[in-house]
């Protein structure tokens, strides 16, 4: 099997990628950057989106796991302590995969050239710094409505967790193929409306969005932030691929979820 490994950078996370990457070579697993079966990432969950998007163009063939090295993360899923047991299940044990749902989305121009399509595992957002953001919104081919405000937050289920969750948006469980549009300070008044609130659409719906005024915008897919101007629309979609995670143990969602946003650290 080939692997590869992601430091955050910081010196615990270093030493870590350098004891995995010398115990596996020495388990005969090759190091490969390019073309790994597994791909792992030492940080947070910072680092393994970083991974994700190092591989996006190899989904099918590369699986990500997780080490942690700061607080407890929804994709980095193995504690420190826990190295030596990890890197015996990699050697010696076929992992199995969980695959979870991506959002895929499209930016079409205004001279009608070429489209750009990124793929994210937690969110895409879009805003401007030209004043408030006007949408025409539309839902299956069908207008929905017009949006005002500060922005648009289109997640996935399992990054429905991190900046949809602060926007009031709901929790979804990864098995459900779907996105979220949550809203950013919508105006709402007697001329203004929209909907108000969080927006579950299914793998067969596509959202659309229009801009009203010709300005530019800040469009960020997880961590990776691009400018665009003259845009003719932007679409927002379930992509067909998925991303792949290699597990050697459960790790339910729920859990996660109870850890990182309900438990006491004293109990």
């Amino acid at each position: 099997m080939k692997f590869s490994i992601l430091s955050k950078g910081d010196k615990k996370s270093n030493d870590i990628r350098s004891k995995i990457k010398n115990y596996l070579t020495e388990f005969d697993l090759d190091y490969d950057e390019d073309e790994p079966d597994l791909s792992i990432s030492v940080g947070g969950d910072g680092t393994l989106l970083e991974a994700f998007h190092t591989y996006s163009h190899r989904l099918d063939k590369t699986a990500f796991i997780g080490i942690h090295t700061g607080h407890l993360g929804f994709y980095a899923d193995w504690m420190p302590d826990e190295l030596e047991k990890l890197i015996i299940e990699i050697a010696r044990t076929p992992f199995q995969v969980v695959e979870y749902p991506l959002l895929e989305v499209t930016i079409w121009p205004q001279d009608e050239g070429e489209e750009d399509r990124y793929l994210a595992l937690n969110e895409c957002t879009i805003k401007t710094s030209e004043g408030s953001v006007v949408f025409d919104v539309e839902i299956k081919g069908e207008h929905f409505e017009t949006f005002r405000g500060d922005g648009l937050c289109v997640s996935t289920p399992s990054g429905s967790t991190a900046y949809n969750k602060a926007l009031g948006g709901a929790i979804i469980h990864p098995s459900l193929e779907s996105i979220q549009i949550a809203e950013m300070a919508s105006i709402n008044n007697r001329v203004f409306r929209t909907i108000g609130s969080p927006l579950i659409l299914p793998s067969h719906h596509t959202c659309l969005l229009k801009p009203i005024y010709d300005r530019s915008f800040l469009i960020t897919m997880d961590h990776i932030t691009r400018t665009y101007k003259d845009v003719k629309s932007i679409q927002c979609q379930v992509a067909q691929q998925k991303v792949r995670f290699a597990r050697f143990r459960p790790f339910p969602f729920w859990k996660r979820v109870h850890d990182s946003f309900v438990a006491d650290d004293r109990e």
